[in-house]
């Protein structure tokens, strides 16, 4: 009623200022009125929030620590290098690559003529030097005794007294060069320190060798090692001395063993610039032979952390970030994370993330800061 009225008011006036045309005027102005009242009533309304719709998943920390597959092949633990401490020439050896050899068993002999004369000669001082102290002894006691008579002065006695001592002091100085001489002659006679099979050769029959050139190589029987190259990102995602392997042939992977890490080298090889890894076998089977060809799984330090898939990945202020679901509202945040490393189909991440909160997987080039989304079946 109070709109009827407020409308014959305002016609009222209307009319007063344009008087009607024709009777056109008195038509034209209800329906303006209409169109004002109508534009007056009608309010401008907001379009809804697009929601997106994505795929998700709710990140668990986890023991993240992969085994990795590495090659190598198979060598003693010991290796030992048999070598003459003296330089000479080689009249004989024994053995050749491939025979066993047990402890203290000969394997090579030089031409000790030289040493053998050494020896001969330094026999014969000591046989002087043993006479020339029976002699210094007896004239000792002699001219004690005529001290003693009073036939003779103190100063005869010191003389025979000093002979003496001079006589001892060359006695053993020849027993040292005796023994220095038949050790220089059994420096020609080589010998093996420990049990196991010749690997190598370097030396021929009739060589003249230096001192310290290897002339034999010995796979001691004492262990057996699988020998590794691997990179550097393989110590970094906690490869380290303990941890435990299974090692397999590769032309026979029925035949396998288990082992663990004993050394890891400090320093990469200069060509391939990866780092030599040794694991301890227990036990290897009789099949496993020194140089084959093997491969290992070797197992990671595992760590408690979060993995996301790699598409769930973005950037904000050129640092790595995700999309976090609000289980309020549903509404996506970015936040910042911290990586340790990448795998081939995913992230590890270190910080940012809390073990239950829901990750944007797919779709994240389509969101923005408190959008709305709709979390797509079959999650």
């Amino acid at each position: 009623a109070s709109t009827n009225q407020n409308l014959q008011t305002l016609m009222k006036i209307l009319n007063s200022i344009c008087p009607p045309l024709f009777g056109l005027g008195r038509l034209a102005i209800p329906m303006a009125l209409a169109v004002v009242t109508l534009g007056a009533c009608t309010k401008k309304e907001e379009p809804p929030p697009v929601v997106r719709p994505v795929r998700s998943v709710v990140v668990e920390k986890r023991q993240v620590g992969d085994p990795k597959v590495v090659s190598g092949h198979l060598r003693a633990r010991d290796e030992v290098n048999l070598a003459f401490r003296i330089a000479g020439r080689v009249i004989e050896r024994k053995l050749g690559v491939g025979d066993k050899v047990e402890a203290g068993q000969t394997v090579a002999l030089l031409d000790a003529e030289v040493e053998r004369n050494a020896r001969n000669s330094a026999q014969a001082d000591l046989v002087a030097a043993r006479a020339a102290l029976d002699q210094s002894e007896a004239f000792e006691r002699r001219q004690k005794k005529l001290l003693t008579d009073r036939v003779i002065s103190p100063n005869e006695y010191d003389i025979a007294l000093r002979q003496l001592k001079t006589t001892k002091a060359q006695l053993d100085a020849t027993e040292a060069r005796l023994k220095s001489a038949e050790e220089q002659l059994s420096y020609t006679e080589l010998k093996s320190d420990a049990a196991g099979v010749i690997t190598q050769k370097g030396a021929e029959v009739g060589e003249v060798v230096p001192a310290g050139k290897m002339v034999l190589q010995v796979a001691q029987q004492t262990g057996r090692d699988a020998v590794f190259d691997v990179p550097a990102q393989a110590i970094r995602d906690g490869l380290s001395l303990g941890a435990q392997g299974e090692v397999w042939l590769a032309d026979h992977p029925e035949t396998k063993a288990d082992g663990k890490v004993r050394e890891i080298s400090p320093q990469a090889d200069p060509v391939t610039r990866n780092y030599q890894v040794k694991v301890e076998l227990a036990d290897p089977p009789s099949g496993m032979f020194l140089g084959a060809t093997i491969l290992g799984r070797l197992k990671l330090k595992a760590e408690s952390l979060i993995e996301i898939p790699s598409p769930a990945l973005t950037m904000v202020e050129d640092k790595p970030a995700v999309w976090v679901v609000d289980a309020k509202d549903q509404r996506v945040h970015r936040r910042e994370i911290a990586i340790a490393r990448h795998a081939p189909d995913s992230v590890i991440v270190t910080g940012g993330l809390e073990s239950g909160e829901r990750v944007v997987t797919a779709g994240v080039q389509e969101l923005h800061e408190g959008q709305p989304v709709k979390l797509l079946e079959g999650q």
